[in-house]
């Protein structure tokens, strides 16, 4: 087995840190994992130069973590991407359809060649007709042959498949108009009922992420949260906590869109003091939801973003995935979320976390990376599940790393090990 092979679990410019069998005998079904330091040539042994075990390791791994973001930044950015949601690949539904548990992007393709194998789809409790989706393909020029047998062929990119169907719109002859239409409005409904879970402790980790996030936050710098899910986890999560959400809307009845929500905090008098000393109230955190919601919907009159509660939303504010995100970026209310999101970024002291972001939203990723090589101040940890990748944003990170940019890569998701290698006091090795 060759270095290249080795599984990579921490990554920076001074250390790098893999888990893999022995290279000698890399088959043996006895073949236990070994740990290495740098390159295949430095397996890390104890004292006594017996080799360490997988907890051993995990130590080692939580130890870097926590230098890497114990520098009690004044402000302190988690980007929480797709991958996030996710904690297995198998698409459990209710009897509604709606979704129990996140899967990936891919998976939910799979489930759109499911929903349209037949000509017919049911819409809000009627049945209309569609196209199926190896059909609308076709139709579209996306491609002549999406299939490998009943499956979805490993070519087929959901993301691409939208953007080619939204381009294709214009160009839909007359006859077929209202079954295109029909087609789009159920793929949509679909993705949306793919995103539309609740949130369940037994299955997701966000409220101990939540509480590892508090302890990094100064009581005066709100935690600022960052997400391109439409699904509401986080709030969900938060509310359960009995934290404070800055959102973006208006604290009232029928809460509103306001962007300016984002620059206040809740502060109180000292009492029994006379000075001007104010206490900020613990966990309190800006929301920043730059791809839309499942509880967001435009007001009748079209002037007006309301937050509803997801069940009675009708027509959710989402951008979906398609090529044309970056241009829908620029409009309301997504330039406000981008722009604040954007600076945040390079305010100095800044620790930005990733988990979930695969970097493939080219619009996000440059924002990024601009600020890494602009702000002096910014450090940023990069996790999920694998941390290499041949996406070139990815790779621009990594040589980024290797020029002393404040940059590292762990291997961990949200809901599986993420909160223990950041939470909690170091390690004894």
């Amino acid at each position: 087995m060759c270095e290249d092979k080795l599984e990579s679990v921490w990554l920076s410019k001074n250390l790098k840190l893999y888990r893999g069998t022995d290279p000698i005998n890399p088959f043996d079904s006895n073949n236990e994992d070994k740990f290495y330091k740098n390159d295949i040539s430095h397996e890390i042994k104890k004292d006594d130069d017996s080799p360490i075990d997988s907890v051993d390791f995990k130590k080692i791994v939580k130890n870097e973590s926590l230098k890497f973001i114990n520098n009690r930044f004044d402000n302190i950015v988690v980007l929480v991407g797709a991958g996030a949601s996710v904690t297995n690949n198998e698409f459990k539904k209710d009897e509604n359809g709606i979704a129990r548990t996140g899967v990936t992007v891919a998976k939910i393709a799979d489930e759109v060649l499911k929903e349209l194998s037949n000509e017919s789809y049911l819409l809000d409790k009627n049945t209309i007709d569609v196209f199926k989706l190896d059909e609308i393909a076709n139709k579209s020029k996306y491609s002549d042959n999406i299939l490998n047998g009943d499956e979805l062929n490993d070519e087929f990119n959901l993301e691409n498949f939208l953007s080619n169907i939204l381009a294709y719109e214009k160009f839909v002859p007359e006859e077929d108009k209202e079954k295109f239409n029909n087609t789009k409005n159920a793929i949509l409904d679909i993705i949306i009922k793919a995103t539309s879970y609740n949130y369940d402790s037994n299955t997701f980790n966000h409220v101990k992420f939540l509480n590892v996030l508090s302890k990094l936050t100064k009581p005066e710098n709100k935690l600022n949260l960052v997400t391109t899910n439409y699904d509401t986890l986080l709030e969900d999560a938060a509310e359960s906590m009995k934290w404070t959400v800055f959102d973006g809307f208006s604290f009232s009845q029928t809460p509103q869109f306001d962007s300016t929500m984002f620059d206040w905090n809740l502060v109180k008098e000292v009492p029994n003091v006379k000075t001007n000393e104010n206490i900020y109230k613990t966990n309190v955190v800006n929301l920043l939801k730059i791809h839309g919601s499942l509880t967001w919907e435009r007001s009748e009159s079209g002037k007006n973003i309301i937050r509803h509660n997801k069940n009675s939303v009708r027509n959710p504010i989402m951008v979906f995935p398609s090529s044309n995100k970056y241009a829908q970026s620029y409009q309301e209310p997504y330039f406000d979320l981008f722009n604040k999101f954007q600076n945040l970024l390079h305010k100095p002291n800044t620790l930005l976390i990733t988990t979930g972001f695969s970097f493939a939203d080219n619009h996000i990723a440059r924002m990024i990376i601009s600020a890494i090589q602009t702000n002096d101040g910014l450090s940023t940890l990069i996790t999920d599940l694998k941390i290499e990748s041949q996406n070139s944003n990815w790779q621009e990170l990594e040589k980024a790393m290797d020029n002393y940019y404040n940059i590292a890569f762990l291997k961990a998701t949200l809901n599986d090990d993420l909160s223990d290698y950041l939470g909690g006091p170091m390690d004894d090795n």
